[in-house]
């Protein structure tokens, strides 16, 4: 079974082509990948209409370039998979759009998919790729949640974020930082140059009973520091800079462990954007060493959103089920989308 994925929610447009067959993990064959970031930096943020018009533009070249890549016809593909939601309405209907009329046209089932559990097993298209159940620490965009994932559709929401996703902390404090769009990176670069022991920033709800996150107060924090250092020197928002991603792995890595040990598992993996980062890596391979647990990470390429977890999430889900295969072409996206209603 070959699957084509369309990925649209918001900034970035991607396409892939996957192979599954039996019951084996499913094998990543070639995925492309548009990113809207130059554009949407003059603005300082994504712009919606911005960003379905490129998604528009490119979602069609992209798919011509992975089937020429894999020298895949169209009519080899057997199913068609896009990204259904959350996500910007605009963008997500450019994907649903595109996936729905090819697949009409070539008379193959389509299958949405929730972005989100794209995320969550990305993992598997890794040299390493995890086995169920595992914790799942999901760090994406808008989205800081801890979920106890036992199959392909069993997750169990254990803990998110109250306020502020852990994303919108790196890049909020980069927006005040001057260091622009998008910031997480652009932060995790300047912490390399700071001492994160220079400023005391709170660890919101580090020692709560509960699994949830806050990282508003974090924020506010770096403010009123910037605002006491008045003109601040380029050392000082170096170690600002670290002293904020320190505060932020600190939280993210004691929940982590904090769900392993409550969830008697002893396999996390982790997903999304923020997954990136090499602090968060280095902190968390340290505790899961000390703990006797195992980690896990999707390839850096595929941190980001992209057409090969979309690909790869319809896969999972039909060799489980092959009747969420339909050839009702008519769609709807759903930008507010809760994981345990997919």
């Amino acid at each position: 079974m070959i699957v084509l994925g369309v990925e649209s929610s918001c900034d970035e447009t991607g396409v892939a082509l996957v192979h599954a067959h039996a019951d084996a993990v499913p094998v990543l064959l070639a995925h492309t990948l548009h990113s809207q970031t130059d554009m949407h930096r003059a603005y300082g943020g994504v712009v919606p209409e911005l960003a379905s018009r490129d998604h528009i533009r490119h979602v069609l070249p992209l798919t011509r370039e992975v089937l020429t890549q894999t020298g895949t016809s169209l009519n080899a593909i057997d199913v068609v998979a896009y990204t259904k939601g959350p996500g910007l309405a605009g963008a997500l209907l450019v994907g649903a759009g595109v996936a729905c009329a090819l697949a009409a046209a070539l008379d193959r089932p389509v299958v949405g998919v929730h972005h989100l559990e794209g995320h969550l097993l990305s993992p598997f298209l890794s040299p390493d790729p995890p086995c169920f159940p595992y914790i799942a620490l999901l760090v994406s965009g808008g989205h800081t949640q801890l979920m106890q994932v036992d199959d392909v559709g069993r997750y169990r929401l254990l803990g998110e974020t109250i306020d502020d996703a852990a994303g919108e902390a790196f890049d909020k404090t980069a927006k005040m930082l001057g260091l622009g769009y998008p910031g997480g990176p652009a932060l995790a670069r300047l912490a390399a140059f700071g001492n994160a022991q220079s400023f005391d920033l709170p660890r919101p709800l580090l020692h709560s009973a509960n699994l949830d996150f806050s990282f508003a107060g974090l924020k506010t924090a770096v403010m009123l520091q910037l605002r006491k250092c008045g003109n601040a020197c380029e050392q000082d928002k170096a170690d600002l800079a670290a002293a904020t991603q320190a505060a932020i792995v600190d939280v993210l890595v004691h929940k982590s462990m904090h769900a392993l040990r409550s969830s008697g598992l002893q396999r996390i993996v982790v997903a999304g954007g923020v997954g990136a980062n090499q602090h968060l890596r280095a902190r968390l391979n340290e505790k899961c060493t000390e703990q006797g647990a195992r980690v896990h990470y999707p390839e850096l390429a595929l941190c980001t959103d992209n057409g090969a977890m979309i690909a790869l999430a319809a896969a999972m889900r039909l060799q489980r089920d092959s009747s969420l295969a339909r050839r009702d072409y008519a769609f709807n996206v759903l930008p507010r989308w809760a994981l345990e209603t997919a």
